[in-house]
């Protein structure tokens, strides 16, 4: 039984705090599925930390979909979020509410998300009165780093911190369930979280939210490029992977793999005639 919509605002409710992570395929799905987290985002990160694109702008809806149902395929308890990409729910209600009952029966996610506060509200109703759960969020909105100067803190003046919170509020009232707040200051993070009633889930927002997300890339630190400064790694995967690379060159270089123990036998009385033809 995955988990659902209310159990989250729930643990709200009880003080229980809500881990979060991206997963983008089916393998790392399941992992993350096992250990028990129980809300997953495929986030359109992964036009960066999968494709290789320089930001998250070029992300279709084809895409999007194809890494969403290889998350559910890995997933049996935790609630899949499908990240709505850029320009696929701006343009107008109708575009908003076609595309999020794609990652819904094509995707087969249990819930969408989609960037931006008060401006994107009315879009945000219209999806949840359809049916579909709908996580919010603000603070620092990716599809919208050119207009924003780039990947800043945001809501750092008064009047900021004011916008923030009232797009909390309006996408609270528009109904979503949830609220991504991304690179957030943390006092202004927890004025937000203990001002609204739906749970505040925090990337780069500090402590005081109701939960945490992570890029399931930088908490494995399978990049050591560039570690942002509100992840944290977990594991230095990069490290172990090259390592094991560079075993299995060296070893394959040198003859020493694959071994008897990697290999398979057969009756080799049945290669006679075989033997004979090659003498």
């Amino acid at each position: 039984m995955r988990v659902t919509i209310n159990e989250l605002k729930e643990m709200k409710q009880h003080g229980e705090k809500i881990p979060m992570l991206t997963a983008y395929d089916y393998v790392t799905a399941k992992l993350v599925d096992e250990a028990g987290i129980p809300l997953i985002l495929v986030g359109d990160s992964l036009g960066m930390v999968i494709l290789g694109y320089e930001s998250t702008i070029p992300v279709t809806m084809v895409e999007m979909l194809h890494h969403t149902k290889a998350v559910v395929k890995g997933t049996k308890r935790a609630l899949v979020v499908g990240d709505m990409p850029f320009m696929t729910y701006h343009a107008s209600v109708a575009d908003a509410l076609r595309n999020a009952a794609r990652f819904i029966q094509q995707g087969g996610a249990q819930a969408v998300k989609l960037e931006g506060g008060e401006r994107m509200a009315e879009i945000v109703k219209r999806i949840v009165e359809c049916g579909i759960p709908v996580m919010g969020h603000i603070g620092l909105t990716p599809q919208s780093a050119y207009q924003l100067g780039g990947f800043k803190v945001q809501g750092k003046t008064p009047e900021a911190a004011s916008q923030l919170l009232n797009d909390a509020r309006a996408l609270e009232q528009a109904g979503a369930f949830a609220i991504v707040l991304e690179l957030v200051p943390a006092p202004l993070a927890k004025i937000i979280t203990q001002r609204i009633s739906v749970p505040t889930i925090g990337i780069g927002a500090g402590p005081f939210c109701d939960g945490q997300v992570q890029v399931i890339s930088d908490l494995l630190g399978l990049y050591t490029e560039f570690v942002p400064k509100h992840a944290k790694q977990y594991a230095k995967l990069a490290d172990i992977i090259r390592a094991a690379v560079a075993d299995y060159l060296t070893e394959v270089r040198g003859g020493s793999f694959p071994t008897k123990r990697e290999s398979y036998t057969m009756d080799e009385s049945l290669l006679e005639g075989l033997i004979d033809e090659a003498s």
